[in-house]
């Protein structure tokens, strides 16, 4: 199982957003530890090292180091607001 890490603007994201939903992420990101590259909804980056994970309207933007087993959650955003 791989450890989960969040950058602050990431952090500071979910706690801003709805309960409801902050709450439905952090179960994602949980099934994401346990099978990282086995999920659906997951999509690399073309132009930016790290991979998307989609969840409804909202983008999750991490990366994978399979050598120490840790997954970097780097931004959590809307669709609109996540590429920019």
């Amino acid at each position: 199982m791989y450890k989960i890490f969040f950058s602050k603007k990431a952090d500071k994201a979910l706690r801003r957003m709805p309960r409801n939903l902050a709450l439905k992420i952090a179960k994602k990101i949980k099934e994401l530890a346990n099978n990282p590259h086995g999920m659906r909804n997951i999509k690399k980056l073309t132009h930016h090292p790290g991979y998307r994970l989609r969840v409804g309207d909202w983008r999750i933007v991490y990366t994978i180091n399979d050598d120490e087993l840790i997954i970097h959650v780097i931004n959590v955003k809307t669709r609109g607001e996540i590429y920019k």
